[in-house]
């Protein structure tokens, strides 16, 4: 006796999607947004359980300067979020539901006088929570701190947050 083999739909390949310093990129796909060398720089995931909708930010300095004119507003954490945010929205997530996810914040530079080094990490790490706690994303996990670089990795089809250092155990936040 023969069976007939039911067809089965196409499967969606995953893609990984590699964010850059002072960038971020947005998908409802499930796919990996991924970002290296979170050093003192802090990475920002946001992502809508909803909708599978998430987003991965690099920041690399806390706040912008007027003087500047902001020409790239993700180099930031105050201008950055927001605009992570708002491409968020448009791509059907909705603001009520992101989790926010933050990585990196590191003091690379161990044993160095931090009044010489004005504390990036941990400014860009505090920046960014208050970015965040103002426009009512609640941060539901962080991995920030230490003097160890990072590798951040958003798995959009589950909403976890992979973190990788060099010499450590991988974590799942």
């Amino acid at each position: 006796m023969l069976h007939s083999v039911p067809r089965l739909a196409p499967v969606e390949e995953v893609l990984e999607i590699h964010v850059g310093i002072a960038d971020y990129k947005v998908t409802g796909k499930p796919h990996r947004l991924i970002t290296v060398g979170l050093g003192s720089c802090v990475g920002v995931s946001l992502y809508d359980p909803g909708t599978g909708i998430g987003g991965l930010l690099h920041v690399m300095l806390p706040e912008a300067q007027q003087t500047d004119g902001t020409p790239k507003p993700a180099k930031y954490a105050d201008t950055g979020i927001p605009v992570l945010v708002e491409a968020l929205r448009r791509e059907g997530a909705a603001l009520r539901r992101l989790e926010a996810k933050l990585a990196g914040g590191a003091q690379m530079f161990a044993g160095a006088d931090e009044k010489f080094l004005f504390n990036i990490g941990s400014r860009n790490a505090e920046v960014a929570r208050r970015v965040l706690k103002s426009l009512g994303i609640r941060i539901v996990a962080e991995d920030v701190g230490g003097t160890s670089g990072r590798t951040m990795i958003l798995d959009t089809a589950t909403g976890q947050v992979i973190i990788r250092m060099l010499g450590a155990k991988v974590k799942v936040i």
